[in-house]
């Protein structure tokens, strides 16, 4: 008798604060029996860190995935084949498996390149939306992202140009902006927007910060920065 294959579910966790994950990804995580959760190479686990603060995982099989923070694309695409193999091992013997994703699945999710490995395989895969930092950064200052008709930019701080992203209307968000921080404060002052932007690092989590004025930043911002630019 052929054994029924396990389904693969990202589950969008938030940015850090437990009391944000969804009814739903709490339903999904306590159904099922094999929990994926990225870990970093200091043996970290923020994503499973959140989700013990929010339930009980006794009883569970806790499976690290391992990922590789490197720009070198086969790198990163091995990383990713081994932990589809990972799971899919687990998929075979007829288990459900909850692979742990910071924030929302949907928005520079490293799920999206497993979900599509998966599925290439032959495996059924499920998305449970989580609430994105951004979203989260604006609720901590009190504040709306865009009012009716304003665009809505969504901006990787990475390797590229600011300037020509900056310059666009409406409001922005500039996410994992730590690294980049003087010379995107930089790029706000010559664009007449610094004194529209504000910075949360680690919302929700042990050691949130708010930084009103981008030019007095501490040097210690870590990777989970997002800074926000009103709209004018």
């Amino acid at each position: 008798m052929e054994v029924k294959k396990g389904v693969l579910y990202g589950v969008g966790v938030g940015p850090g604060d437990p009391e944000l994950l969804t009814m739903k990804a709490v339903r999904v995580l306590r159904r099922c029996p094999v929990i994926a959760a990225p870990q970093t190479k200091s043996g970290e686990t923020l994503a499973l860190d959140i989700v013990r603060r929010a339930l009980p995982l006794e009883g569970k099989t806790i499976l690290p995935l391992y990922f590789s923070m490197e720009r070198d694309k086969a790198l990163i695409r091995a990383a990713h084949e081994k932990a589809a193999d990972a799971i899919q091992a687990r998929l075979d013997g007829g288990e459900d498996v909850a692979m742990l994703n910071l924030g929302d699945v949907s928005i520079y999710a490293t799920w999206g390149y497993i979900m599509e490995l998966i599925r290439e395989r032959g495996y059924e895969t499920a998305m449970i939306p989580g609430i994105p930092s951004f979203c989260a950064a604006a609720s901590r200052l009190g504040s709306t992202l865009v009012s009716w008709g304003s665009p809505l930019h969504v901006i990787p701080v990475g390797k590229g140009p600011l300037a020509p992203q900056l310059e666009q209307p409406g409001a922005k968000v500039l996410m994992k902006a730590g690294s980049r921080l003087p010379e995107l404060a930089e790029a706000l002052e010559r664009t007449g927007q610094l004194e529209r932007a504000v910075l949360v690092e680690n919302c929700g989590l042990p050691g949130e910060r708010v930084c009103a004025d981008l030019s007095e930043c501490p040097e210690d911002v870590g990777y989970f920065a997002t800074v926000i630019v009103k709209e004018k």
